[in-house]
């Protein structure tokens, strides 16, 4: 068997056994099938990943001030709300009907999203992967905003042919990474649509600034996209609310235009704050620094 082929083989191993435990878990009511797929995430597969490795080497270098415990709790907390997030795009209608009834959309930036919409003005809705990215897609799209989202395909394409289409349902347009994708992206960014784009992940192409006071670096292109379409720079993050059903989508302040680098300090510094206050829903498990 050729490497491509072990490979192609062990992706459509891996995409049967992850269907298997979704078709299980929609045999669940939705409010024991979220809190379920949670912790199979924080027990089976984050040992098996070597997610808690990762989680306390970066706990260790941004929070060294953390008790034993606090950190033990993080190793569980963080792949718990990450199997609750894909728990939820996987419930699609279920999920998205909740999100729009609840309307938990808040913060001292929403005046500023609404005079946009009013206005036709392009907006960089600044996120991150914290709580459930996809519930402030939901959120938004359920106040009629033109939100879409730029994504990068999975490796497994096997999964692509599920997954896609899951996260299609919740909020669209949705852009795929590469040419095709970007002109797509563009045209609707000057239409007056808003875009949904990710900082939080290290970028070894990009300049380094500051992320829990260590050296980070961190991608340029919302605060260049907003400067070059004179598009509204806001930070929206989902947080999960203690019953781990429920959300608050925060409108931070928007972030004034000026030098790029500038921009996404703020952006960092707004995210930090976030974390700090809900330090399981961040994804501690990125190699954010390097």
């Amino acid at each position: 068997m050729s490497q491509d082929d072990k490979s192609s083989f062990l992706d459509r191993i891996g995409n049967a056994a992850f269907l298997a435990v979704i078709r299980l878990a929609k045999l669940l009511p939705y409010e024991q099938r979220i809190p379920a797929v949670g912790w199979l995430f924080a027990n089976l597969l984050a040992p098996i990943a070597g997610w808690r490795g990762r989680v306390r080497d970066n706990l260790a270098l941004a929070r060294p001030d953390l008790s034993a415990d606090e950190v033990t709790e993080l190793t569980r907390a963080v792949p718990n709300n990450a199997g609750r997030s894909v728990a939820e795009i996987y419930s699609g209608e279920e999920f998205t009907r909740r999100i729009h009834q609840t309307e938990p959309l808040d913060g001292p930036g929403l005046p500023a999203l609404e005079e946009a919409f009013e206005n036709h003005r392009p907006v960089i809705i600044a996120c991150a992967h914290f709580g459930n990215y996809d519930a402030m897609r939901a959120a938004l799209a359920g106040r009629g905003y033109p939100v879409g989202a730029l994504y990068r395909p999975m490796n497994n394409e096997a999964f692509n042919q599920h997954y896609i289409p899951a996260i299609h349902a919740i909020a669209e347009p949705l852009f795929p990474r590469g040419r095709a994708g970007l002109t797509s992206m563009l045209r609707f960014l000057k239409g007056g649509g808003w875009l949904a784009l990710g900082f939080d992940q290290y970028d070894r192409h990009s300049p380094e600034l500051r992320y829990f006071d260590l050296p980070s670096r961190t991608v340029l292109t919302p605060a260049e996209l907003a400067l070059r379409y004179d598009a509204l720079l806001v930070p929206v993050h989902a947080i999960r609310q203690p019953d781990g059903l429920s959300f608050q989508v925060h409108v931070g302040d928007p972030i004034p235009h000026s030098e790029p680098q500038e921009m996404m300090q703020a952006l960092n510094d707004d995210l930090e704050m976030l974390v700090r206050r809900h330090m399981g829903q961040w994804f501690w498990v990125h190699r954010r620094w390097k």
